[in-house]
C-alpha cells in the first residue's frame, strides 16, 4: 500500500477562490476539532492574501488565526503560502523583515512553508528557503506551471532540480489557473519523480473542468500529494472535492483511508458557513474554458471586471481579454500569479481602455522591466522596453539585495503612534509588511476595540436602515398576516443576506 496524501485547502484557498478571502476565524474554529481527526498530511490556513485581509476586511489579528486553529488542531500539520521575497505582500521586502516573518510564523505552528516566486526566480526564493530550514520547517519550493514558448517539461524539470539543490525537502507543481492537462500531469510527475528524491505535490485549480483527472493521472505516475478542497469549497476557481478523490482510490494501493461519513459532517458545515458570505461569491457557475485560451486565472478575471466597471468600460470585457496574451508576451511570458498577474492584467486593461497600447504605463509595470521584481522567463519586448524605461538598464541582481533592512525603521515608526505601549514584534511585522493597513488596526485595537469597532458601528447602522427600509416597504404594502409583527418578516426577509452585509459593511467590495 502507498496512501496518497491529500492537503485540505479549505481554511485558505478554498475561500480565498470562492470568496474573497473574506471567511471570518470565528467560522473556522468550530469544525476545527473534526478536520484534525481526518488525517491530512497538512491542512493549507494561511498565507497568499489572508494577511493582510484579516486587517484590512476582518478587523482580526492574522497572527491570532494561526494560534487559534493549532489549539484546536495540535496533531495536523499547518501550511502557509509564502510569496518568497514578497512575503504575504506584493512587492519585495528586505531580507530582515522576510526572516522575522518566517521565524514568528514558524514559532506559532506554520510546519510547512510553500515558497513560491511569481517569475520562477529562484534567487528570490533562496532567502526564504533558507531561513525555513534554519527554523526546522519543511521546505515546499514550488514550480509555477504555465504555457508559452520559455515552457516546457525540460524547463521545469531543472528549475525543480535547482530547488532541490538549494534546500527544498519537497517540490509543488503549483498549476495556478487550472492549465495542466491530465497527460501532461502525468507526463510532468513522472519525469521530476524519475530527476528527484523529493515527495512531489500537485496543485491545480478546478477553473478549467480538468483538475481531478489531472489529479488521478499524477496519482498513477507517482505522486505523493494531491492539493483538494472539501466539497462545499471546491470546484470553479477553487479545486477539486477532496470527497471526490478519497472515493475514487478507495480499495486501491493509493487508498487514503479517509473516513468518508467525517468529510461529509465537515462539509455540511461549510456548506451552511458559505450562506454567510454569499455576497463575496465569485459569479463563476461552472467551468470556464476561457482560462485555456488567455491563461487568465480566476481571481484575475474577477479583477479584471472590477477594474473595468471603475472605468464604466465593462462592454471591454472581450477585448481585455484578447489583450492580455499579447502582453504578457511582450513582457517576457511571466506566469499569471500575484503579482505578475495584476501587473500584466492592468497594462491590457489600459490599452484597451485608452485606445491605444502603452499610452499609459504604471510604474509597477516600469518597474517590472526594469527587474525589480526578478529575471523575466523570455526577454522582453525591445520597443516596449524602450517606451517604459528609454535607454535604461535593467539590474541583473537579486532585487532584494538593493533593499536595506526594514524592521528597525518599522520599530521606530510604531512606536511614533503606539505611544508608550509595549512594541510586540508581531505586530511590527504587520505594520514593515502593509503600514497602511496594519496602522489604523493597531490604533483601533489600543483604544480597546480589539481593531473591530468602526465595522460594528456600520453594521449597526446599516441593519437599522434596512429594518426601517423594510419596514416602511411592508407598511406600504397593507397589513401582513394575522399575527405576523412586519418587523419580524422583514428580519425574516432578510436573514440571508444580512450576514453578507456584515461582511461588506466596510465597503470592501
Amino acid at each position: 500500500m502507498n496512501p496518497l496524501k491529500v492537503c485540505d485547502l479549505m481554511l485558505r484557498d478554498g475561500h480565498q477562490s470562492l470568496l474573497a478571502t473574506r471567511m471570518r476565524t470565528d467560522d473556522m474554529l468550530p469544525i476545527a476539532e473534526k478536520i484534525d481527526q481526518v488525517g491530512y498530511w497538512a491542512v493549507e490556513m494561511w498565507g497568499g492574501a489572508t494577511f493582510d485581509s484579516a486587517m484590512r476586511f476582518l478587523g482580526e489579528n492574522p497572527w491570532d488565526r494561526v494560534r487559534l486553529l493549532k489549539e484546536r488542531m495540535p496533531n495536523t500539520p499547518f501550511l502557509m503560502l509564502l510569496r518568497g521575497q514578497n512575503v504575504v505582500g506584493y512587492h519585495h521586502y528586505p531580507d530582515d523583515v522576510l526572516e522575522r516573518f518566517i521565524v514568528h510564523a514558524h514559532a506559532n505552528g506554520i510546519d510547512v512553508f510553500r515558497i513560491f516566486d511569481a517569475l520562477n526566480d529562484p534567487r528570490n526564493m533562496r532567502e526564504a528557503m533558507k531561513v525555513v530550514r534554519r527554523e526546522g520547517g519543511h521546505v515546499q519550493a514550488s514550480i509555477c506551471y504555465t504555457l508559452g514558448p520559455p515552457y516546457g517539461i525540460d524547463y521545469f524539470v531543472d528549475l525543480s532540480r535547482q530547488l532541490a539543490d538549494m534546500g527544498a525537502d519537497s517540490i509543488c507543481i503549483k498549476d495556478m489557473a487550472g492549465l495542466i492537462t491530465p497527460y501532461a500531469a502525468y507526463e510532468l510527475v513522472s519525469q521530476l519523480k524519475q530527476a528527484l528524491d523529493l515527495p512531489i505535490h500537485l496543485h491545480s485549480h478546478a477553473t478549467s473542468g480538468m483538475s481531478t483527472a489531472a489529479l488521478i493521472k499524477a496519482v498513477e505516475a507517482g505522486v505523493d500529494i494531491v492539493d483538494t478542497a472539501i466539497s462545499s469549497l471546491s470546484l470553479t476557481t477553487s479545486h477539486s472535492p477532496t470527497e471526490s478523490v478519497v472515493a475514487t482510490l478507495k480499495e486501491t494501493k493509493r487508498d487514503t483511508g479517509f473516513d468518508l461519513n467525517l468529510l461529509a459532517e465537515i462539509a455540511a458545515y461549510f456548506g451552511e458557513v458559505r450562506r454567510k458570505y454569499a455576497s463575496f461569491e465569485s459569479g463563476m457557475f461552472g467551468v470556464d474554458v476561457r482560462v485555456l485560451q488567455f491563461q487568465i486565472p480566476g481571481g484575475m478575471l474577477s479583477n479584471l471586471v472590477s477594474q473595468l466597471r471603475g472605468q464604466n468600460a465593462e462592454d471591454r470585457y472581450e477585448e481585455v481579454l484578447a489583450e492580455t496574451p499579447r502582453v504578457r508576451a511582450e513582457l517576457g511570458y511571466p506566469p499569471l500569479v500575484t503579482p505578475s498577474s495584476q501587473i500584466v492584467g492592468t497594462q491590457a486593461t489600459l490599452n484597451v481602455v485608452l485606445g491605444e497600447r502603452y499610452k499609459i504605463i504604471p510604474e509597477e509595470v516600469r518597474q517590472y522591466i526594469r527587474g525589480y521584481y526578478g529575471r523575466p522567463p523570455a526577454p522582453i519586448d525591445p520597443e516596449i522596453q524602450r517606451r517604459a524605461i528609454g535607454d535604461e538598464e535593467p539590474i541583473d541582481c537579486r532585487p532584494a539585495d538593493l533593499l536595506e533592512a526594514g524592521m528597525e525603521k518599522a520599530r521606530e515608526e510604531v512606536a511614533e503612534f503606539m505611544g508608550n505601549q509595549a512594541l510586540n514584534e508581531e505586530d511590527v511585522i504587520s505594520y514593515a509588511l502593509f503600514p497602511q493597513v496594519a496602522r489604523p488596526f493597531l490604533e483601533r485595537r489600543a483604544r480597546g476595540g480589539n481593531g473591530k469597532e468602526p465595522v460594528v458601528a456600520a453594521i449597526a447602522g446599516a441593519l437599522l436602515k434596512q429594518l426601517a427600509d423594510r419596514s416602511a416597504a411592508i407598511d406600504a404594502a397593507g397589513p401582513s398576516k394575522p399575527g405576523v409583527s412586519p418587523w419580524r418578516t422583514a428580519w425574516r426577509a432578510g436573514s440571508g443576506r444580512w450576514t453578507g452585509l456584515i461582511e461588506g459593511a466596510g465597503g470592501i467590495r
